[in-house]
């Protein structure tokens, strides 16, 4: 006869399990800071997955309203979830209502089910699902072989509600509302924004970096034209697409923004400036890799040679940065 398995006491055995693991094994970094009233972030690392910070490099959170709880992002493993889910806990006994994915990178969504005994709503972008299905195997193998033992239990969960391109959803937390919107391809093909109404507060998530070298996973073409629209206007758009067109900015589909939450980086009230500084790079190697195509170059060439005056203003260039050229020059080899 096939064994029943209990998910509660399956979380509770995997949260004594990592209290007994040696000390300082989450510590780094695993605190909260409330950076509005009532929306608490617990910063990433600005580094590469790595044993030492344990794989806690995104921005994740959770806003608190009157009546319940939405989490922002989990981490990259259960064990960081379940880190978060007791930071919660000791600010807040209100019910966790809902956990939102603001897109499919295993920094952001992997440590979802930390929260499945709070029976929460999943939500994310309507391309998640299957962005995250077909990466299933490689991400957790990943970080089962970066993170060990720190990456035990971990496994997927598939959003239970989505949010369509230019579709906007509210969710009402008691006092507060939150806008999530769907976005076309631009990081990924699957980003997702939280605007909360009560702080102005925009949890852009990897649609923004600050101080860490953005990076390319979907369309540059897209991205650039978000991050114009939005730094352009001054404002986030709460209404969907099919709404009326904006006018100005005091339309009622149109919001202040008095802070933006990047993917990764500090929180930042000059976020014009914020937004400038992602969209010079993408443009300067947008109009780099354009003229060595145009010249009938090659991408070696191009990794080679564009965008190295960027070298010195962005965390983590060398990682990243070929790669950025590599994907950037596919794209635009064919338009």
């Amino acid at each position: 006869m096939k064994r029943r398995e209990i998910p509660g006491l399956r979380l509770l055995f995997l949260s004594m399990v990592l209290l007994l693991l040696p000390a300082g094994v989450v510590a780094r970094g695993v605190t909260a800071e409330e950076i509005a009233p009532g929306i608490y972030l617990r910063p990433g690392i600005q580094e590469e997955f790595a044993p030492p910070n344990h794989g806690h490099i995104a921005n994740i959170g959770f806003i608190v309203g009157n009546q319940a709880v939405a989490v922002i992002d989990t981490g990259s493993t259960l064990n960081e979830g379940l880190w978060l889910r007791r930071l919660i806990r000791e600010v807040t006994d209100l019910p966790i209502a809902y956990v939102i994915l603001t897109h499919m990178h295993p920094d952001h969504s992997l440590g979802a089910a930390a929260f499945r005994q709070d029976e929460p709503e999943y939500i994310g972008h309507k391309q998640l699902s299957g962005a995250l299905a077909s990466r299933q195997s490689v991400y957790l193998n990943r970080m089962n072989q970066i993170l060990g033992i720190m990456a035990k239990g971990t496994e997927m969960v598939l959003p239970t509600r989505t949010v369509d391109v230019g579709e906007v959803l509210k969710l009402d937390l008691g006092g507060r509302g939150l806008y999530l919107r769907g976005y076309p391809t631009a990081h990924t093909n699957n980003d997702l924004s939280v605007y909360d109404d009560k702080t102005g507060t925009l949890w852009l998530s990897d649609l923004l970096f600050v101080e860490r070298i953005p990076v390319m996973d979907g369309s540059l073409r897209g991205w650039l034209k978000i991050i114009g629209e939005l730094g352009d206007r001054g404002c986030v758009q709460v209404a969907a697409d099919s709404a009326p067109p904006l006018k100005a900015e005091a339309s009622e589909g149109c919001k202040t923004v008095n802070r933006i939450v990047p993917g990764h980086g500090p929180v930042v009230t000059q976020w014009k400036q914020a937004l400038g500084d992602q969209r010079r790079y993408l443009e300067i190697i947008a109009t780099g890799i354009r003229k060595i195509i145009k010249q009938g170059g090659t991408i070696p060439e191009a990794v080679a040679s564009v965008g190295l005056e960027e070298r010195d203003k962005w965390l983590l260039f060398d990682q990243f940065h070929g790669r950025n050229v590599t994907a950037v020059f596919a794209e635009l080899e064919w338009e």
